[in-house]
Formats: structure tokens, sequence, C-alpha cells
């Protein structure tokens, strides 16, 4: 499932091509994604212009000039490609074509400077959804309520991290990986992928109880997550089955990995431990069993 670097580096590929824009051509060539799409969906996008795009947690959120949110959520792989010509994707040495049977969205979007871009949404495996709130709303709703911090954002830091762990009997991986839906909070967006890089970067074990946790530890684990998530942006993602940019691009942090899919292999720090491999809560977590005790 593409992570939060992947729907920022979405987001950010998407953004020259509809802030501003105006929607036209708007065409659903199915009625579902993972949930129906919006009663009067493509009616009620035609005409609209996009003010900004956010990301918040893994979702993309287009704000309409309609007052209403367009909502979008890839799933496992989903996908948005960007055209402004039927020769773009020769453009990019890497870029991968997307299949057009998977094709279950498009629209023009047309620059106040009369730029138009062809924006197309495809997903195999119809895991994403798209939804229509009202901005008063969104924040009230089931996918919403709740979530936790932004990782990127002042929001986490250590203090609330250290609150986050006071008292609770599970581990770090757990920890991390909740994304705010209870009474403690969490960290909203963080995913599998990222939550064992920064793990190892912190040099804390994926085991390690959260109500252990120590004030340097904490500084630690803040600062690795910021940084992996940062690096993981700027690297255009991971692309590990089917994320691809906006562009086509494919992202590139997957070669920088130092524990993910790694089992077997020498810990990059070189202390004599290999990555090994554990399952928590049903996901594969890869950690050095020498440097992160």
């Amino acid at each position: 499932m593409p992570e939060l670097p992947e729907v920022e580096t979405v987001r950010r590929g998407l953004e020259p091509h509809l802030a501003g824009a105006k929607l036209s051509a708007v065409r659903l060539h199915r009625s579902n994604l993972r949930y129906p799409f919006p009663e009067r969906f493509a009616e009620r996008l035609e005409g609209a212009v996009v003010l900004r795009l956010e990301r918040r947690a893994k979702y993309l959120l287009f704000y309409l000039d309609t007052q209403d949110v367009w909502v979008t959520h890839l799933g496992m792989t989903g996908r948005f490609q960007v055209n402004d010509s039927p020769e773009d994707l020769a453009n990019y040495y890497h870029a991968v074509a997307p299949d057009e049977k998977h094709l279950h969205f498009q629209c023009l979007a047309t620059l106040p400077d009369g730029k138009v871009s062809r924006i197309d949404y495809y997903d195999p495996r119809r895991f994403g959804f798209m939804l229509l709130l009202k901005p008063d709303e969104l924040y009230q709703s089931k996918w919403f309520k709740g979530l936790g911090v932004e990782p990127l954002s002042d929001e986490l830091n250590a203090g609330v991290l250290l609150k986050m762990a006071e008292g609770r009997n599970v581990n770090l991986k757990a920890l991390l990986m909740a994304q705010g839906h209870e009474k403690r909070g969490g960290i909203a967006g963080l995913g599998n992928i990222y939550v064992c890089e920064a793990l190892w970067r912190a040099r804390l074990s994926p085991d390690h109880k959260a109500s252990a946790l120590r004030p340097k530890e904490a500084e630690a684990l803040v600062e690795a997550i910021r940084t992996v998530l940062e690096e993981a942006v700027a690297s255009g993602g991971s692309s590990i089955s089917d994320f691809a940019a906006a562009s086509g691009e494919l992202g590139y942090f997957q070669h920088r990995f130092c524990v993910y899919d790694r089992k077997g292999q020498p810990c990059p720090r070189h202390d004599g431990g290999l990555i090994e491999r554990k399952v928590h809560q049903g996901r594969s977590s890869f950690y050095c069993p020498v440097c992160q005790k």
C-alpha cells in the first residue's frame, strides 16, 4: 500500500496541474472502486475549480470552489497519471505506462493560463476510493475523526511521543503503526516500510516495550521518523509493486532501504548483525538484532 511519502509525492506531482484548474469532461468508467462513487460525482466535479491540494495521513484532499472536498485514498494500487500530451510518457526514462483496462476515472484540468492536462486514475485491485465531503464534516467523518498527529509537522515531538507511549503494554512497532483512532492518539500515515526504517535509524528494537521508552530514545525516534520520511519524499517514494508518481516516474527510495525486505543481509552498520524478519500484528518487521537490542 502506498505510504505517506508516496501519497505526498502524488500530491506534489498533481499540484502544478490541478491547483487553480477548472475541471471538465469528467468521466467514470465504472460505478465503483472500493465503494460506489459518490452520488452525482461526475456532475458535481464538472466545472468546479480546485482551490488547493492537501494531504492528511494517506488521503489526498482537493478543495473545490463548490464547497466540496474531493477526497481520494489510493488503496493498494491506485495511481493518478497526468497527461499533457500523448507523448508525455516518452519524456521520462523510467516511466511506467499504466494498463488502460484499469482506467476508472478521468477528467480535464484547465489552468488559468489555458494549459490543459488530462488526469487519469487507474486502480487494478480497486481498493482505492473517492469521496465528496463538506469541509465542516471532513474531520468528523469516520475516515478522519481521531487521526493522529502528522509526522512531518511540528505536532510530533519527543514529549508527544512519550505521552502516547506512557503506560502502553504494546511494542514500539504497534505504537508507531497505530493511526490515532484511540484515546492516547497516534501518528497518522506511518506505514510498515518507514516504521522499520525509522526504528533501525533510532537503534530501537520493534519489540521494545512502549511504556519503557526513555526521553533520549523518544528524541532519536522522532528525528529518525522525520528524516526517513523527508528522504523518501525527496526520492519520490518507494516503488515496491505498483506505485508510480503522477508523471509515471518510479520512486527510488527502495534502493536506500537499510533493513526493510533485507532478511539475511548484513546490517549496513557493519556490526556483524544479519537482518532478521519477525511478524508483528500480521506485518513483517525487519531489524538488526545487534544494533537494535
